[in-house]
């Protein structure tokens, strides 16, 4: 069959994407499109191509972000940030992967998913990729007089120092290259800081002139939009193009016949002692569906829960604190494994690396599990069937999943088609087959190709990296003529006129955008249907494909001051500790069987209007109808028969509070801007104070004091344990939620009435501890230390306490400054990864945060300018639209079933009523010129906000200048 340019090679239908899947070939260009026919209003498109680096300057990652500054048909500096201030996207980015780059959009309305497409295949094939760009968004020398200072700034060159902090992140990229130290994965795609200033201009434009082009192309459509006018609009879009060689191929890596072992330094901070280290094997190539979904399986035999055998054995050895590794990676040619743990002392490296052997040869030898092996293919199979992936597009998703066998040379739909291969495991196992077992035995016991990763704490090395970046610039400088210098100083003052000259209203005008008039002019409604069982039952009917999403939540406002920070211990022993029925291993294996899985943890909010502190405990669980009795049955077990073994109990709690305290530590440097947001937040609300006292900064330190009560007073943490479940494990106040479809609303409803009426009576009330709802008193500025080599600044202000009442222009004028006044000076001129200004409508807090960032005051200036650029702009019609059409966006945002009924039941606890969210739509559809105006003196009141910030040297010098309370983190 032929069309619009395009023959057919593939055609099949699909049960597991719900619809029909073609594959087709362009005939002038040889490109291949994976067409998706399929009912998902979420329609998603995506161009990717095979990008393979030849070094560790980041040509592929700069260019990714490159493309998006402008092109032949939308002249402006950067239509990515105007597609994202003016469009109903529920996904617009791009990604670089270490052998390919993606460029994919999704939006549920069809105009705007024309446009999204319209100007990203024109951002790829014409970009102005000009030397000014390059220099932004990769690197270049800041010179801004002839004579100094100068230094290195950049878009990715920051990400990827901020990148290069983290120990996690330098762990998986070691790892990866050790696997493969003759193949371009062995190079880091992203870019290596100290290779990034390596990169010529040159090199970057031939990079994108060999890989960009129609013949290196994979597109890619998803949903419910139709087929011909996807094919003609790629045929209209190829048009004039030839079939060229690609020139771009992923070679096999030869397989070694000798174990490697890598060390290598991270910087750490001062009296640091821990490593980290993996063990990571070569697998097979992925185009082996079945192999690689065995392997999923036996990730989560060895590893998925928290009692699996490697996991488990790991943990309990005492020799670290929290496993680490990527698991099973399936992204690339050929998969690997790869596990470790953190927060090892080196010495103790080789008795861990031996232990992980010893697990796998006993498993290999005396057989898995039985229970351990069902609870693996429930799980796989439950994940493969539900397809949730959560706020990523379905479609994005699938077309990842193809181009794992794609991009080099293999079946697109192999990966989608996972029903045969499933089907066919499950019969070899119902037969006896030890495939497990034998897998451990081909791909890890005698498999000689592997690697052993070692990260050493360095004190030094940060320290080192910047005298050496600072050498380098010296050199520079020191080799540069009169001439030269004054030129550099010349380019600098470009570039930083050129990010500060606004687009032309003609060039503007050139992006595709939606009218007002486009928009839908009143909200989506979520089904919400309210009973009493007797205490109050929620329940919203949604197609959820045959499984129950259910929840229970537990009251918290009797839990006193000192037993705030054990409640996220509690949330996790509910289902991590062990019962009276089950230790922690079958507890979590009997779990994965029956269920999707099951989780506790606190859930906090703020009520509309009367901003009063909500708290709860939400133990969550899914399930397919026929085992919702099983997920009834294990709420019981969990919360009302709990672990009486002490012993069992302080040696199981030791080994969480280590695991919560290294995931903590390690994700500081990788996502300091949570962090210094939530910081923020609770100077201002009751749940703000509450999300810092159980994950924050506070909680940190309240996990690092835990530990040392355990050690002292193990019977007093046992004590308090068991405080908080006699306050919140009762009948009153509690609440019922789930999602379903008829039939599983039904069955849940019943169950859950039982599962009340067995949890006991409310003990004798106390006065509710206000410090419970209070805000915390912190100093107003703080500044908190780590061994990174970027910051992350954040400032804040409680609005509603400067008197403003919240009106939906409010979203429009947020979302213009975060996608227009912070992008540009923080982003664009200032280099950080990213910049965020987020207002809680019901709490009444501003945060405004960066990511990534080289500086520190630069930022906050920007964050104290924001009022002073509102009383100077005045947003033309256009402007206005954009922003108007975005915070709809916003405001429509896609949700997927399960995220549906829980987003109504934040409503329903929060007062958020449709009346209220309707009034918000028409304040935001109804904004104007003028409420921009007025809104600048509403954000005056942030310049006497709090200030946190989260980093390195530069971070230390700002806190000494500006007399913020200091304190060492890492």
């Amino acid at each position: 069959m032929n069309k619009h340019g395009f023959t057919l090679l593939t055609e099949r239908d699909m049960a597991e994407v719900g619809g029909t899947a073609r594959l087709w070939q362009h005939d002038a260009t040889g490109a291949q499109l994976l067409s998706v026919s399929t009912a998902d209003e979420n329609k998603c498109f995506g161009v990717s191509f095979c990008t393979p680096p030849t070094d560790s300057t980041g040509v592929a990652h700069i260019l990714e972000h490159s493309v998006l500054c402008g092109s032949d048909r939308y002249p402006v500096r950067e239509p990515f940030v105007e597609l994202l201030k003016g469009s109903l996207q529920t996904f617009l980015n791009a990604f670089t992967f270490p052998d390919k780059t993606c460029y994919p959009v999704a939006s549920a309305n069809l105009q705007d998913f024309y446009n999204l497409i319209d100007v990203y295949i024109d951002a790829v094939f014409h970009p102005r990729i000009s030397e000014d760009i390059f220099r932004q968004e990769g690197w270049h020398v800041e010179a801004e007089t002839p004579d100094g200072p100068w230094s290195y700034k950049g878009v990715v060159y920051n990400e990827m120092k901020g990148v290069y902090s983290s120990p996690d992140s330098v762990l998986a990229e070691q790892s990866q290259q050790a696997l493969f130290p003759d193949t371009l994965y062995s190079l880091d795609s992203g870019g290596n800081p100290e290779h990034i200033p390596d990169l010529t201009y040159a090199a970057f434009c031939d990079f994108h002139s060999r890989y960009y082009h129609p013949s290196n192309a994979r597109f890619f459509f998803w949903g419910d939009d139709p087929e011909e006018q996807r094919l003609r609009l790629l045929d209209a879009a190829l048009r004039g193009y030839a079939a060229r060689p690609a020139n771009a191929a992923v070679p096999l890596q030869p397989r070694l016949d000798t174990p490697r072992l890598l060390e290598v330094p991270y910087a750490a901070a001062e009296g640091e002692t821990r490593a980290l280290f993996t063990i990571n094997w070569l697998l097979g190539e992925r185009g082996d569906v079945s192999q690689a979904l065995l392997m999923e399986m036996l990730e989560h035999i060895l590893e998925g829960l928290p009692g699996s055998p490697l996991r488990k054995a790991l943990i309990s050895s005492g020799l670290g604190e929290d496993t680490t590794g990527c698991g099973l990676e399936t992204d690339l040619r050929q998969m690997y494994y790869s596990t470790g743990l953190k927060g090892v002392a080196p010495d103790d490296v080789q008795k861990a690396e031996l232990l992980i052997f010893e697990v796998l040869a006993e498993l290999a030898e005396q057989g898995i599990d039985p229970e351990a092996v069902e609870a693996a293919v429930n799980s796989v199979e439950f994940a493969y069937r539900e397809n949730n992936s959560g706020r990523f597009p379905r479609g994005l998703a699938a077309m990842i999943q193809s181009l794992s066998t794609w991009l080099y040379g293999g079946d697109p739909l192999a990966p989608l088609a996972w029903e045969a291969p499933l089907t066919a495991l499950k019969e070899r196992l119902a037969r006896g087959e030890k495939v497990f077992e034998q897998a451990i035995r081909d791909w890890f016991l005698n498999n000689a190709h592997r690697a052993t990763v070692v990260l050493l704490p360095d004190a030094s090395l940060g320290r080192a990296r910047e005298e050496a970046e600072a050498a380098r610039l010296a050199a520079v400088q020191a080799a540069a003529g009169p001439e030269q210098r004054r030129e550099l100083s010349e380019e600098t003052r470009r570039l930083q006129e050129a990010q500060t000259t606004p687009d032309s209203a003609e060039a503007l005008a050139s992006i595709p955008g939606l009218g007002l008039g486009d928009l839908p002019r009143e909200n989506a409604s979520i089904p919400r249907r309210l009973d009493q069982i007797p205490e109050a039952a929620l329940s919203h009917e949604l197609p959820t494909r045959g499984i129950a999403y259910a929840s229970l939540l537990l009251p918290l406002e009797q839990v006193p001051e000192r037993l705030i920070a054990l409640l996220p211990l509690f949330a996790r022993s509910l289902t991590e500790l062990g019962t009276a029925r089950r230790d922690f291993t079958q507890l979590g294996a009997y779990m994965a069987a029956k269920t999707g899985g099951v989780g506790a943890e606190p859930l906090l909010g703020t009520t509309r209007g009367e901003r009063k502190t909500l708290s709860y405990l939400i133990l969550a669980g899914k399930a397919v109808y026929d085992k919702i009795p099983d997920l009834f049955d294990i709420f019981h077990e969990i919360l009302l028969e709990p672990l009486r073994d002490a012993e069992v109990a302080r040696e199981r709690l030791k080994q969480m509070l280590l695991e919560g305290k290294a995931r903590l530590e390690h994700g500081l440097q990788a996502a300091g801007h949570a962090a210094v947001s939530t910081r923020l937040r609770a100077h201002f609300t009751g749940a703000g104070a509450l999300a810092e006292r159980t994950s924050g900064l506070s909680y940190l330190a309240s996990v690092r004091g835990l530990l040392e009560q355990l050690e002292k007073e193990p019977d007093a943490l046992l004590a308090d344990l068991e405080e908080l479940r006699g306050l919140i494990i009762a009948r009153s106040g509690a609440i019922f939620d789930c999602t379903a479809e008829a039939p599983g609303l039904a069955a849940a409803r019943d169950k859950a009435r039982a599962l009340l009426a067995s949890l006991p009576e409310r003990a004798a009330t106390a006065t509710p501890d206000a410090r419970l709802t209070a805000p915390l008193h912190l100093p107003a500025g703080e500044a908190f230390l780590a061994p990174a080599r970027i910051n992350y600044v954040g400032k804040a202000a409680n609005l509603y306490n400067h008197g403003y009442v919240y009106h939906g222009s409010a979203s429009v004028i947020l979302r213009y400054l975060r996608m227009g006044h912070l992008w540009e000076q923080v982003r664009v001129r200032g280099g950080a990864y990213g910049a965020f200004c987020n207002l809680d409508r019901l709490g009444g807090t501003l945060v405004c945060a960066s990511y990534r960032d080289p500086n520190v005051d630069e930022t906050l200036a920007a964050f104290d300018g924001m009022a002073d650029f509102l009383r100077g702009f005045t947003p033309d019609r256009e402007q206005l639209t954009r922003a108007i059409v975005g915070a709809i966006g916003d405001l429509d945002s896609y949700l997927l079933p399960d995220a549906k009924g829980a987003q109504s039941l934040a409503r329903w606890l929060t007062n958020d009523t449709d009346e209220a969210r309707a009034q918000m739509r028409e304040e935001i559809l109804g904004t104007t010129e003028k409420h921009f105006r007025q809104f600048a003196d509403v954000l005056a009141s942030l310049r006497q906000g709090a200030v946190c910030v989260l980093g390195g040297p530069k971070t230390e010098a700002a806190a000494q200048e500006h007399g913020w309370a200091l304190q060492k983190l890492l």
